[in-house]
């Protein structure tokens, strides 16, 4: 299995800001406090962890609702990813919330939860993130 890569060069001090680009090219951009800290739009690695995290799940549970005979038409999944001052100084991710709406026909609701609660946990990101909670809240839609 391939090993894949990002890197970041970051300049300067809290008022600097570091440039990211993944091995492929086709994420890159700039992080810089205040779009983590403050209101300041533009990207931050929670939301990198939550776009990974969103579209692990997403595979996850392809691969597992077709090895159960099953095909979604949309799977649509978003990864609130926490970010809150830790007791012990810094910072720290608790918890990320799963929301998933999923057009998927032909699967009862039981079958449904069970394929994608084990997608939750078997999703290769889950099992990176594995120390803060992980919750997932999936609907079935018609």
């Amino acid at each position: 299995m391939p090993t894949k890569q990002a890197e970041t060069k970051w300049q300067g001090g809290k008022d600097g800001s570091g440039d990211f680009t993944t091995e492929s090219g086709e994420i890159s951009g700039t992080l810089k406090f205040p779009t983590r800290f403050e209101d300041e739009v533009g990207t931050n690695p929670e939301e990198l962890i939550g776009a990974a995290h969103s579209g692990c799940f997403c595979m996850q549970l392809t691969a597992l609702l077709e090895g159960e005979g099953y095909t979604a038409n949309e799977l649509h999944t978003v990864a609130d990813v926490h970010l809150r001052p830790a007791e012990d100084g810094g910072f720290e991710i608790p918890q990320i919330d799963l929301t998933l709406e999923a057009d998927v026909p032909d699967i009862d609701e039981a079958t449904f939860m069970d394929i994608a609660n084990t997608a939750k946990e078997t999703c290769p990101v889950s099992k990176a993130l594995a120390g803060p909670e992980i919750t997932l809240d999936a609907s079935l839609v018609s």
